[in-house]
């Protein structure tokens, strides 16, 4: 039955077409009792005026006004000529469907016309049982109205309904890309960090060792053991952060590549096995700080050390001063690199590579600031901050 109903109402024509032939069949019933003393036109006559009357009955979800104002011209001979029932039907679906499919408005103009005729048959003689079948005939037009503004107004309810819930749809794929966005431009600095800090000592242990294997197999040595222990660190971070991409969880927990703030000291000390110097100073407790802020601390710092190790040349020096205060980190990192002897004016919002603009991601989603730029005499300097709390 279920089946039947949904089929019906994805084919709609196919049930204008049946009440039509019902109400057809009906006046043709009517025409058959009444044939011993029916003294109207010809079987001939009749029958066309009939289908003439409830046709248009079968296009009145297509063409609403147009099928409700033929029905209303076709209700004058078909009740002068007495042929039954089917006038009255037709016209108080026809008023049905003018409220329903084309508006209240229309529907009253049209009530008013169907009025006008009916009045005009009745002082004509043309209306059977004169005053009293029109009293009737008004009560039925009256509940198909009132039937009409139900379900035009169920309609429009569910139009309502069926436009939010496409709003919803499209609000919950919008944020699932966002979200998906996101997750990648997560994905990417996490990489970024991991990769470009590891490879980055790397290649720079493995240079230092390249010229001082002959001439001093130690150093050679201690930059070996260097690069093993920064490539097995790397490849522990990346597993984490593989794991975490799978959902796996471990004692009921997701492992999460996060190390914190609190690592600095040992992010230093890789560096000055690198070959470059670090001098660190922490001011304050860093241990309570929310999860994002301290990996953001970390990873700027990560970042900007490992921009030293590439680009600021031979026997450079680097800073990293860490302050906590009650409202806010203040980190900044400057190093005494490439173009000592060039004098230049700081340009705190320098556009850069991949690695400025994560440091920058980083600081914009929790709130912070990060200003990158090349400091006067030389070197280079970033300057990060963030707020200690994060707004709800």
């Amino acid at each position: 039955m279920r089946r039947l109903s949904l089929w019906m109402r994805a084919h709609p024509m196919v049930g204008d077409v049946l009440l039509a032939l019902l109400l057809l069949l009906m006046d043709l019933l009517t025409l058959v009792a009444q044939a011993n003393r029916y003294t109207g036109p010809a079987w001939y006559v009749a029958l066309p005026l009939d289908v003439a009357m409830v046709a248009p009955v079968a296009f009145r979800r297509k063409y609403p006004q147009v099928m409700a104002y033929v029905i209303l011209v076709m209700t004058v001979p078909h009740s002068a000529l007495l042929l039954g029932f089917g006038s009255a039907t037709a016209s108080c679906v026809a008023l049905y469907t003018m409220v329903v499919y084309v508006g209240r408005r229309q529907a009253a103009v049209y009530l008013v016309a169907q009025a006008v005729v009916s009045l005009l048959q009745v002082w004509a003689g043309w209306s059977p049982g004169g005053w009293p079948p029109l009293v009737f005939i008004s009560l039925v037009f009256a509940l198909c109205w009132v039937l009409g503004e139900f379900v035009g107004a169920r309609r429009a309810y569910q139009a309502e309904m069926e436009a939010r819930l496409h709003l919803l749809e499209t609000e919950r794929d919008q944020a699932g890309r966002i979200a998906v966005a996101e997750e990648r431009g997560r994905i990417a600095r996490e990489l970024h960090d991991v990769v470009a800090h590891a490879v980055s000592v790397i290649v720079v242990q493995a240079d230092g060792a390249s010229y001082a294997l002959r001439s001093n197999p130690e150093q050679a040595e201690r930059a070996v053991r260097t690069i093993s222990e920064t490539g097995r660190q790397a490849l522990t971070e990346l597993r984490r952060l593989l794991q975490v991409l799978r959902n796996e969880e471990v004692d009921g927990e997701p492992r999460i590549p996060q190390p914190t703030a609190e690592s600095l000291a040992d992010l230093a000390e890789r560096v000055r096995a690198a070959g470059v110097p670090v001098e660190l100073s922490i001011d304050g407790e860093l241990a309570e700080l929310p999860a994002g802020v301290s990996l953001g601390v970390y990873r700027i710092v990560q970042e900007s050390l490992t921009n030293t190790l590439k680009h600021a040349g031979p026997g450079a020096r680097a800073q990293v001063r860490v302050r906590r205060t009650e409202n806010l980190v203040d980190v900044e990192i400057v190093d005494d690199g490439a173009g000592k002897a060039r004098a230049l004016v700081p340009e705190p919002d320098l556009p850069g590579g991949n690695g400025v603009i994560g440091m920058r991601e980083r600081a914009h989603l929790f709130g912070g600031i990060l200003r990158v730029g090349p400091r006067p005499g030389g070197g280079w300097r970033v300057h990060a901050s963030f707020p200690v709390r994060l707004d709800p």
